[in-house]
């Protein structure tokens, strides 16, 4: 599969005039692409890119997730749609993606970087040809799959042959005071030139061929990685001071870069210490690559801000300053602390010692504590060794481990909301550039917290409202039992519309009804309290139960047009059996025989609820033996993210009718156990289940 890989990737630079491409594919984790193949790229540099979630705000996440090809002539248009991708990669040039897909199967992406065409759309015949590319990819894995070769990716990227390679440098450049390098597209060396002797301190046979950041390995520090992803994605020259020992020793040089299609030309010559020093914010000393110091200082905090404009909740705020931020900073541990009712409550920690910080949860506002006075004083605080913190707070034991700590306030607006904690493992020292990054970072975690709050709020009270508007306790009748469950969406998640409900409805009859409310939050929560109401009311006039939905549709209609919801209805003649069911949009119900066989209802229905006031609903008619289980679910039950819905609805089938018919409150817990214990559920979840007894009467559980 590599080869297939590389060689689309080369054929589509090729087709398109690129200088560089590449192909992701699914992995075994569900939502994550990885870069398979790469080429006109030195991989190491774009390392951070390696791996993509299929949800995230970038071009070959969107052309995977849509199906649709994705052209972005120019940084302009670029930051437009995806300013993330532009925060990472702030440089001029042009992208093309496009889905690699056959039929219904969707293996990844493949996409093409090539010089940036200002203002001017991508051809319709480049257009063509990145799609002729991907199909004729897409064939080959499809051909593939077909042979039983998982066409799946978990590993590092293949580095695919560029499509021209360096042509090195004419003799006249010996001459020179610089060293001349000339560098592929994948960063090796090919050409030196006799100066490299004296400048770099190496043989020109002991560069050649080997890649320029491990030959220099100084010239692979992370505050240089900037400008080495500049000229392998635009054309302009780069020129900046660097030193040979790297940026804390050595002598200083000056190094320029200048990006052709096929490759770079690297000058290295004498220079004059700079009057700054380009110094990475991150720890000096981690080679390019390394787990600390993979992306630069530019672009973890650019990525920090941008990531926490979609975290939502407390904990997502927390998870994202996690995984930028501390990277970002070389950091190995974090806590947060939120002001409530002036004292600080932890709310979140990482890599600190078990236990270590309970003692300071819940202090007040007048201990004198570091992680207490950066908020109220409003000044960041940093100590660069554990030394410097025992000297600034005396009789105190804050830290057994040595190392350096950062106290950040977190005030949003002129209001405070907490304080944050970082922590490193070894004593270093942090550089005006750094506090002002941090201080500026810590005002963007405080307003996203802020904003988290109000989140978590309003869901509190959504869930509180949709808690009370379902039932408590279902109504018990003979020869019938019926169970219900709710689960809401996992944490993170706003509250949904679902809801379910048991009415009696006179002469013995049990009307069972099951819905989803579209959208989340406390509207949802609302419309679903009123469509209850309406189906209550409908049901006790002794509406039959075309008239029922068909009733609820219009009343939906004019108190929330634009608002939309699925709806299952059964009434339900326990003694006898008869069914009269009628759907709007929603997933069939199933239906358990008393020998175990389980089918998929096929019930006749109508759009959903709120779209035509002149829609209708037709009744069908069933019959259920003794012992037989019915089941009503809404589509959270069996939906999960890449995985087709029929395979959610079959998987409840065969769970149904492996389990016990009685007790059908055990039947219950097993349909929504596998779905509870998702660690990531979008939506809520309700089930409601009606079984016929031989016995007088039966038990109800909500």
């Amino acid at each position: 599969m590599a080869r297939v890989l590389a060689r689309a990737t080369v054929d589509a630079v090729q087709a398109v005039g690129g200088y560089a491409g590449g192909v992701y594919l699914r992995s075994g984790t569900a939502g994550l692409l990885r870069m398979a193949a790469l080429t006109g790229l030195p991989g190491p540099l774009f390392r951070p890119w390696w791996r993509m979630h299929v949800n995230r705000p970038y071009p070959v996440a969107e052309a995977y997730r849509s199906g649709q090809s994705v052209h972005l002539p120019d940084a302009e248009t670029a930051m437009q749609r995806f300013p993330q991708l532009m925060a990472g990669l702030p440089f001029p040039f042009g992208s093309l993606y496009e889905p690699v897909t056959a039929g219904p199967e969707r293996f990844g992406v493949l996409l093409v970087l090539r010089e940036a065409a200002s203002g001017v759309p991508v051809a319709a015949a480049d257009r063509e040809r990145m799609r002729a590319a991907a199909h004729h990819l897409a064939r080959a894995l499809a051909a593939l799959d077909a042979d039983g070769i998982p066409v799946f990716w978990d590993g590092d990227p293949v580095s695919a042959p560029a499509p021209a390679t360096a042509r090195g440098a004419r003799q006249a450049v010996d001459r020179l005071a610089q060293a001349v390098l000339s560098v592929d597209r994948e960063g090796r060396i090919g050409f030196v030139s006799a100066p490299a002797r004296q400048l770099l301190g190496a043989e020109a046979a002991e560069l050649r061929g080997r890649v320029l950041w491990e030959a220099l390995p100084w010239l692979g520090h992370p505050a240089y990685e900037d400008h080495f992803r500049a000229v392998f994605l635009a054309p302009e020259p780069v020129h900046f001071p660097a030193r040979r020992g790297g940026p804390a020793s050595g002598d200083w040089l000056s190094v320029g870069l200048y990006p052709g299609p096929d490759g770079v030309t690297v000058t290295v010559g004498p220079a004059e210490q700079p009057a700054y020093a380009p110094e990475s914010v991150v720890r000096p000393g981690a080679g390019l690559g390394s787990p600390a110091d993979r992306a630069s200082a530019l672009y973890r905090p650019v990525a920090l801000a941008i990531a926490l404009t979609e975290a939502v909740t407390a904990r997502q705020v927390s998870a994202v300053v996690t995984e930028e931020l501390l990277p970002a900073f070389g950091g190995r541990q974090l806590a947060i602390y939120l002001l409530n009712e002036r004292h600080l409550h932890l709310a979140w920690e990482t890599g600190f010692p078990q236990g270590f910080l309970s003692r300071f949860d819940g202090v007040a506002l007048d201990v004198r504590l570091p992680g207490v006075e950066t908020l109220t004083s409003g000044r960041p605080m940093f100590f660069e060794s554990m030394e410097h913190l025992a000297a600034a707070y005396p009789g105190i034991s804050l830290d057994a481990h040595v190392g350096a700590r950062a106290f950040l306030p977190l005030i949003a607006s002129g209001r405070p909301v907490g304080s944050c904690i970082l922590g490193f493992d070894t004593p270093r020292g942090f550089s005006p550039e750094e506090r002002t990054v941090l201080t500026a970072l810590a005002g963007l975690i405080a307003q996203a917290l802020e904003r988290a709050q109000r989140y978590d709020n309003e869901a509190a009270l959504a869930r509180g409202l949709q808690a009370a508007l379902l039932p408590h306790r279902l109504p018990v009748l003979d020869h019938v039992v019926t169970v219900g469950r709710y689960l809401p969406g996992t944490a993170g998640m706003d509250v949904g519309g679902d809801w379910y409900d048991v009415l009696d409805a006179g002469g013995g009859r049990l009307a069972l009804v099951i819905g989803d409310v579209q959208g989340h939050g406390v509207a949802a929560a609302a419309t679903m309290g009123q469509l209850r109401s309406a189906v209550r009311a409908f049901v006790f006039s002794g509406h039959d139960p075309e008239e029922v939905v068909r009733g609820t549709n219009r009343l939906l209609i004019d108190l929330d047009p634009g608002q939309f919801a699925s709806c299952c209805y059964v009434l339900l003649d326990p003694e006898t059996g008869l069914a009269r069911a009628v759907r709007a949009g929603h997933p069939q119900p199933l239906l358990r025989h008393p020998d175990g066989r389980t089918e998929v209802l096929d019930l006749s229905g109508g759009v959903v609820l709120g779209i035509d006031p002149e829609a209708t609903y037709p009744v069908t008619e069933l019959h259920l033996a003794r012992g037989a289980v019915l089941a009503l679910y809404t589509d959270g039950l069996v939906e999960a993210p890449g995985v087709d819905i029929d395979e959610g609805v079959e998987r409840l089938r065969a769970v149904l009718a492996e389990a016990s018919p009685a007790p059908l409150t055990e039947t219950a817990d097993r349909l929504v156990s596998e779905a509870g214990h998702a660690a990531d559920r979008p939506d809520d979840i309700a089930l409601l289940l009606a079984a016929l007894t031989d016995g007088p009467r039966g038990e109800a559980g909500a």
